[in-house]
C-alpha cells in the first residue's frame, strides 16, 4: 500500500497539479476541517474536485474525520501548546474515531492526504499518514 501528501501553501496552481499529476495516484483525498474558504483559492472543495478530475483524472473525496477539531487547532494555534501536544492530541482523536476501522484501507491506498501546510513536518496529513501505516502495517509514505 501506498499513500501521498501534499499542502497545496506556497504552490501555483501550475506546481500544485502537476505534483497530483506526476504522483500516479487515483484519488486526492482532503484531510482540511474547511475546504470552502476563499482563502483557499483553488482548492475550494467543489472547484477542486472539477480541477483534479479534468487536469489530473483522479477523483476527489472529502474526509473531515481525518481533520482535526477547531478545539485542537485552537490548543495549538492560539493557546501556543506546542506541537509535541498536538501530536498527542490529534493520535488520540484520530483513536478514539477509530478511523482505521471506519476508513476502508483501498480510499487510502494509491491516494494523495490534501491539506495545507506547505510542508509535511508540522502539518495532520502527515500524522494521519502515519497513523494509518502504524496501524494497518505496509504502508509507505511518499511526501510530495
Amino acid at each position: 500500500m501506498r499513500v501521498a501528501t501534499v499542502g497545496f501553501t506556497k504552490k501555483s496552481a501550475e506546481q500544485f497539479f502537476g505534483l497530483l499529476r506526476e504522483s500516479g495516484a487515483r484519488r486526492l483525498v482532503d484531510v482540511r476541517l474547511h475546504n470552502v474558504s476563499q482563502l483557499a483559492g483553488f482548492t475550494k472543495k467543489d472547484d477542486l474536485a472539477y480541477f483534479v478530475r479534468e487536469l489530473c483524472g483522479m477523483d476527489y473525496v472529502h474526509l473531515p474525520e481525518l481533520a482535526p477539531t477547531e478545539e485542537l487547532l485552537d490548543g495549538y494555534r492560539k493557546a501556543k501548546q506546542g506541537w509535541p501536544w498536538y501530536e498527542r492530541a490529534f493520535f488520540a482523536l484520530l483513536a478514539e474515531r477509530r478511523v482505521e476501522e471506519r476508513v476502508p484501507r483501498e480510499l487510502i491506498d494509491g491516494a494523495v492526504l490534501l491539506c495545507s501546510e506547505a510542508t509535511a513536518d508540522r502539518c495532520h496529513r502527515r500524522l494521519t499518514a502515519e497513523y494509518f501505516a502504524e496501524r494497518w502495517g505496509g504502508l509507505e509514505i511518499v511526501h510530495l
